[in-house]
């Protein structure tokens, strides 16, 4: 039964890595609600090195539609301003000297389908991810069957890997739709 599980535990740490890097991806993506994760992968210039804006200031959500940047250091400001500027973020910054304050614009009825859509593909990805897996662990139990492995062991390995293929898929089909409710909720 070791045997079995030197092909399946590979395959489920797999797929739990594809849903996990799905629900941070599109966590990144903007809703129209303010989400301080959508400045994650900003990184700004922190002493010579690229620092998230997590790092050297204080971000909070007072409300739906904004978002608060107070930075540790009054040196700070022109530094977090350009990277959200220089980002893909879309969000023009304003500063009043002690907080930096994002305004999420509500979203178009396009944006909202183009959003919904680039949400479709990061899903997809990961459903990909998870077949590949499934892919590798079916590929591996069978060679070892080439190497004395019982068929009847190979097969029940082969619907345990089937399962867990299923499962979470669902979960990714779970996580894309929840986000989809999020970006068309007016």
């Amino acid at each position: 039964m070791s045997e079995v599980s030197t092909y399946i535990n590979p395959a489920e740490e797999k797929m739990e890595m594809a849903v996990e890097y799905l629900d941070e991806t599109l966590a990144r993506i903007r809703a129209g609600k303010a989400n301080a994760k959508i400045l994650e992968g900003i990184r700004v210039d922190y002493y010579g090195s690229a620092a998230p804006i997590s790092n050297v200031a204080n971000v909070s959500v007072p409300d739906a539609r904004t978002i608060a940047i107070t930075p540790w250091e009054k040196s700070m400001f022109k530094e977090i301003e350009k990277a959200i500027i220089n980002s893909e973020l879309g969000i023009m910054p304003e500063n009043n000297g002690e907080v930096i304050r994002l305004s999420i614009p509500p979203l178009t009825e396009d944006r909202r389908k183009a959003l919904v859509k680039q949400c479709k593909a990061e899903a997809e990805n990961a459903k990909v991810s998870v077949r590949n897996a499934r892919r590798e662990a079916i590929d591996g139990l069978k060679k070892a069957v080439k190497n004395g492995m019982p068929e009847d062991v190979e097969k029940d390995a082969e619907t345990t890997v089937q399962k867990l293929h299923d499962k979470y898929l669902k979960r990714i089909d779970d996580i894309f739709a929840a986000k989809e409710k999020e970006i068309l909720t007016v």
